[in-house]
């Protein structure tokens, strides 16, 4: 698997099921200002204002016009049906609690504003990465995401004067500012 992250403001994401599981998915989802439409058979967490909610079951061509799908319906034959589907069209899948039937995990995240730091078990053991991401948070410096806000303006103006910022001297430059955060105390709640 290659660990990538994904922009999802504005695209269509449809989630099938909507119990405990899905919701947690729908708001990681919504976070992202993915346009989330839900089919579910039966709502049972609550959903929030801004998804489309189709209550009726699965069926074929529910995928179509959808990038990534999302299933939490736990019921195999749906998930085959779907896996197929998804197959057919070339939409990108994760089937809850099945990471064979997945082209895609979700993540246990640490983020700082434009710092991501993202802890895949690749489905064997998603509360194992999440104490691992809690682990890294915890030792990870305060300020991060506002090291990596100035970086990139630094960085965009290196690159209108015709500079590169693959440098040893960039490099030294980002890690002498990186190092003077260590210093600092982390205060990150997990």
């Amino acid at each position: 698997m290659l660990p990538v992250v994904l922009a999802l403001r504005d695209q269509p994401v449809v989630v099938i099921g909507a119990g405990k599981v899905a919701a947690a998915k729908i708001k990681l989802l919504l976070d992202e200002g993915a346009r989330v439409t839900v089919i579910t058979r039966d709502i049972l967490e609550p959903l929030p204002e801004a998804v489309t909610a189709l209550v009726r079951p699965y069926r074929p061509g529910d995928l179509k016009g959808f990038r990534i799908a999302v299933v939490a319906v736990g019921d195999a034959t749906v998930n085959k049906r779907i896996r197929h589907e998804a197959n057919e069209r070339g939409t990108l899948l994760n089937v809850v609690d099945t990471p064979e039937m997945c082209d895609f995990f979700f993540t246990a995240v640490h983020r700082d504003d434009d710092v991501v730091v993202s802890v895949s078990t690749q489905g064997a053991a998603p509360a194992l990465a999440q104490l691992i991401r809690d682990h890294i948070s915890r030792t990870l410096p305060a300020g991060l995401g506002d090291l990596a806000s100035s970086l990139r303006e630094r960085r965009r103006e290196t690159h209108r004067q015709g500079e590169s910022t693959e440098s040893d001297q960039w490099k030294a430059d980002v890690s002498e500012r990186f190092a003077s955060l260590l210093d600092t105390p982390n205060t990150c709640d997990v």
